[in-house]
């Protein structure tokens, strides 16, 4: 049993390594300038009364202060084709049917993960459904990401866009369930944490860029 969590902690650091490949950028966001809490939210962060799993081992939570219109900030985290022009850690990212991004619509998206002594390079898969959205307010999706060495079974992912003095508060919030993820609930933590602080760094400066062209 110990040698099983053994192996399921070094798939899970491959991931907060890939996810944090940047280590400069990771480093960047726990800058009280960045407005990162870096733990789970105060208050819940709900989609039309929908937040993130309850029942989940696994979770995390930060915030971050984006001098940007809460319209601006939507549109660019919302255009999920896009991602791979703003976030290093997202390799290819396709949309499963058409139009706006909207209640029902899905994506499949995917992140390198880098090699380790015992376990090979791979991707890691999402799948990711939207559950429900407000234009420029929120939107929560859910779905599993898979591969060779890494499995989620289900990740509950919610993101808000609060208008405020001096641009957009983004809060997020996320939750992974499944045999591996808890099985180390600290290392999954971890491993989530990273990606998100990553996350609400590069969406920042993707979001600034657009107000400032």
């Amino acid at each position: 049993m110990t040698a099983t969590r053994s192996r399921l902690g070094t798939h899970l650091a491959a991931l907060t390594l890939s996810l944090a490949a940047a280590g400069s950028v990771l480093a960047a966001t726990a800058a009280p300038a960045q407005a990162h809490t870096g733990r789970p939210a105060d208050a819940a962060v709900e989609c039309r009364g929908q937040g993130t799993d309850p029942d989940a081992l696994v979770r995390y939570g930060s915030e971050i202060l984006i001098h940007a219109s809460p319209s601006t900030v939507f549109k660019t985290q919302t255009d999920v084709e896009q991602w791979p022009s703003w976030q290093d850690a997202v390799a290819t990212s396709e949309r499963l049917d058409s139009g706006r991004l909207r209640p029902g619509s899905s994506f499949r998206w995917t992140t390198p993960v880098a090699a380790t002594p015992v376990t090979p390079a791979t991707t890691l898969t999402v799948t990711s459904t939207v559950q429900q959205l407000q234009r420029d307010k929120c939107v929560r999706w859910t779905g599993p990401a898979n591969s060779d060495a890494i499995n989620i079974d289900e990740g509950t992912h919610v993101w808000t866009f609060t208008k405020v003095k001096g641009g957009t508060l983004v809060r997020t919030e996320e939750t992974w369930t499944g045999d591996q993820a808890e099985a180390d609930v600290d290392l999954s933590t971890q491993a989530l944490g990273a990606g998100l602080e990553v996350w609400l760094t590069d969406l920042k400066a993707a979001a600034e860029a657009r107000t400032s062209c």
